[in-house]
């Protein structure tokens, strides 16, 4: 009888389902039963015995290395529209969170972000483009969290030494500067701060912190720690009481979805403070779709945060293409809605922080697992993943194997769900475009009879949502115009008043800090420049290099013409280059290679094969000297290069047999002063 019913059931359900998946071909969703008698697990949704943990919302990180640096430079209306898909409410990934970088001028990935204080004296709270960010998420959900974390430090806190922690009021003085400076010019509440991103952490430091803004009046400021592993942060809070006083969060990075003895045992919210990492393919989908129901699962982790937001860095750089979507042509416009925005769609358009989580979440028999969460009014959303081993490992950490099986899933609703009468149901399938669904609403699921009970038939790799809220949408706008290679000739002179970003179009800043300089004192045609702004190196997070360096252009790019006006702001030991074929960026550019052109004060002139100088092609005399400016020429064509200063041959062809590709690029011999203008740069291929 049970086996009659449910072809029956299959057949109707198949007819109508098949027709809505329309003219494309793609094969019928799955099917959904309201049937007793239905093999398979059963599981019992109810919150009878009380409520799990609270949960704090999904979200996820611009920064740890310049991750939204192409962002800002969007024309609209794309640009708006890509921020829609992030943070609009009932929209696409609909964050809860958004979690940023302050600045600390050094490399932390893809680049470096501005400090708001590169100095003791200096302050400018609109360097970056984080600011600008955490606005428009805001006008875009008005309740979104808002957190700030530090991954560098500008280089005069540590007072000759890579280490944040020599002054512990200063560095907590800095970071309160940060958070009161959001506030003041920006009308922005940050909700929570961090202490270090991965590195050692002071517990006194954590302490004098959080006196700091209590002193300041930021007491609802909220400190998350360590951002790095559950040890030995946990550890150290269940020996010392008043930094277990102070930690109101404990956050760990790729938890692998679990957490150590020691963190639970102090009772703090758990939150995977950042996780997935990978690229947002479908594979990439299905980690984030495994982890935002199994961290909760298997380590009471009541938050996840994806790095990165938004993939909006040239993809050549280390981790490209890790954000919920793609971002990476301002100069077309085109941008790429991937599917970890709709994987996270189906947790956050039908939960918000505040809700909780039942006690009634777990594994499925034969593979994925549920999770279920309630506004304790009423409302009830059950998230259903079966994501397969093949198609959800995350970059990291290893994920043992598990398998995943065609099965059917029964699910009784019991407690105050019980006489809920209609679900509505959303589904994705990743993998094969012949079967591949994202975020597609279904016919509402009726529970027929006083039951509570449904069926679903479950395949590899999909996720369901099932609940009483029926405000979810699948946003869309009409398709962004197509890719293009970023222009062949490009040319810009730097000539901005007020620039609304500090940052000049296109440039990523690999080392160092560029930013737009207007010279008081010279009327001429070098009144707007860009300016090499740091002169000291930073504290460090990566291995930043000893030279300053901002690339930009095609990492394609083979024969090319680059040119530049350049001024050394240094006597004697200032210098300055432009490059071509430059092939590596982010934390591994200490070791680029390309074809570097460099001047230097004293008088002297080098052609290098590297950034740190050691492949020397060529070198000698040039006059040249600090405070006056130069045209600087590079032609890179085929397997020779040749240089100009000012219109005259300093060399010609010589032989530069590799890298074959590159980015074109500026810089500095140090961190030092210097002025950049009439940057103009030509591909012939």
């Amino acid at each position: 009888m049970a086996e009659r019913l449910l072809q029956a059931s299959r057949q109707r359900r198949m007819k109508a389902m098949t027709a809505a998946a329309g003219s494309a071909g793609r094969a019928a969703v799955p099917l959904l039963l309201c049937a007793l008698l239905v093999p398979g697990g059963a599981y019992v949704v109810d919150d009878s015995d009380g409520l799990g943990r609270e949960f704090d919302g999904i979200g996820a990180i611009s920064g740890g290395g310049a991750t939204s640096r192409l962002l800002v430079n969007y024309p609209e209306p794309y640009r708006s529209q890509i921020l829609d898909y992030l943070f609009k409410p009932n929209f696409g990934a609909s964050l809860h969170i958004l979690k940023v970088e302050i600045g600390g001028d050094g490399q932390t990935t893809d680049g470096t972000e501005p400090s708001h204080m590169h100095y003791a004296l200096d302050e400018n709270y609109f360097r970056g483009y984080e600011w600008w960010l955490m606005k428009e998420a805001k006008k875009r959900n008005p309740n979104i969290i808002l957190m700030g974390l530090p991954w560098s430090f500008p280089g005069w806190l540590g007072k000759g030494f890579n280490w944040p922690y020599v002054n512990l009021q200063l560095t907590a003085y800095y970071v309160m500067t940060w958070i009161v400076g959001a506030k003041h010019y920006h009308d922005l509440d940050i909700d929570y701060i961090g202490i270090w991103n991965e590195r050692s952490y002071d517990i006194n430091y954590i302490k004098v912190l959080r006196r700091m803004l209590n002193y300041q009046g930021l007491d609802r400021v909220k400190i998350i720690a360590s951002d790095n592993l559950w040890e030995p942060i946990s550890a150290s809070m269940l020996l010392d009481s008043e930094l277990l006083e102070v930690i109101d969060v404990i956050g760990a990075h790729y938890p692998g979805t679990h957490i150590v003895k020691d963190a639970k045992l102090t009772k703090k919210k758990l939150w995977s403070s950042e996780d997935f990492s990978t690229v947002n393919s479908d594979v990439g989908a299905g980690c984030l779709g495994r982890i935002l129901n199994q961290n909760y699962i298997n380590g009471y982790m009541t938050a996840t945060i994806a790095w990165n937001l938004v993939a909006s860095y040239y993809e050549q750089l280390p981790y490209g293409r890790c954000g919920l979507m793609t971002a990476q042509e301002p100069w077309s416009g085109h941008y790429v809605v991937e599917s970890p925005i709709w994987v996270s769609a189906h947790t956050t358009q039908f939960t918000q922080p505040g809700w909780y989580y039942l006690k009634t979440v777990g594994h499925l028999e034969k593979g994925g697992s549920y999770v279920a969460l309630t506004d304790g009014l009423g409302n009830l959303t059950i998230i259903i993943e079966t994501m397969s081993h093949k198609h959800s490992k995350c970059i990291r950490p290893f994920l043992p194997y598990f398998n995943v099986s065609h099965q059917f899933a029964t699910f009784v609703l019991k407690g105050s769900f019980s006489e809920i009468p209609e679900l509505q149901v959303w589904y994705t399938k990743l993998g094969k475009p012949s079967t591949r669904f994202l975020f597609k609403q279904l016919d509402s699921l009726w529970l027929l009879d006083s039951s509570g009970t449904f069926s679903l038939e479950l395949q590899e790799d999909e996720l369901f949502t099932l609940t009483t809220l029926t405000t979810g949408g699948k946003g869309s706008y009409p398709l962004p115009p197509k890719s293009q290679p970023f222009p062949r000739i490009y040319k810009d002179d730097f000539d901005v008043d007020y620039p609304f970003f500090s940052e000049a179009p296109n440039f990523a800043d690999q080392t160092g800090v560029f930013e737009y300089f207007t010279n008081i004192e010279d009327p001429g045609e070098h009144r707007f420049t860009l300016r090499q702004v740091l002169n000291q190196r930073p504290i460090t997070w990566a291995a930043d290099a000893y030279n300053t360096i901002s690339i930009i252009g095609d990492y394609k790019w083979s024969n090319l013409t680059v040119t530049c006006d350049v001024y050394i702001e240094t006597p004697e030991k200032g210098g300055v280059f432009i490059a071509g074929r430059v092939n590596k960026g982010g934390i591994l550019i200490r070791g680029a290679r390309g074809v570097f052109f460099w001047i230097f004060a004293n008088g002297t002139y080098r052609v290098t094969g590297d950034l740190a100088g050691w492949i020397i092609y060529a070198l000698g005399h040039v006059d040249v000297t600090a405070k006056t400016w130069y045209t600087l020429r590079l032609i890179v064509k085929g397997r020779f290069s040749s240089g100009m200063l000012n219109g005259r041959a300093v060399w010609t062809n010589i032989p530069v047999s590799f890298p074959k590709n590159g980015w074109a690029a500026i810089g500095t011999y140090s961190f030092e002063f210097a002025q950049f203008d009439n940057f103009h740069v030509e591909a012939t291929s």
